[in-house]
């Protein structure tokens, strides 16, 4: 994420509960695939859980950036 928007994200925390939330969740499934992605194998379940954590931290991505697009519209 660019720091443009990461600053953006930060300073709308406390107005934003739905982006801050997400935010939460983005940052959490983000540090759990790092943590999968450090080991050399992972079983089919592993792997099938990765995939859907993968999709729901890009769910997640697409509405944040739907919200500062809202916030940038605001500002302007």
């Amino acid at each position: 994420m660019e720091p443009n928007d990461v600053a953006m994200i930060q300073a709308n925390l406390d107005d934003q509960p739905e982006l801050a939330k997400l935010w939460s969740e983005h940052l959490e499934l983000e540090k759990k695939l790092d943590e999968m992605n450090q080991r050399l194998y992972l079983t089919t379940e592993e792997q099938v859980e990765r995939k859907q954590m993968q999709k729901l931290k890009l769910a997640g991505r697409d509405r944040i950036e739907q919200i500062l697009a809202e916030l940038r519209g605001a500002d302007a």
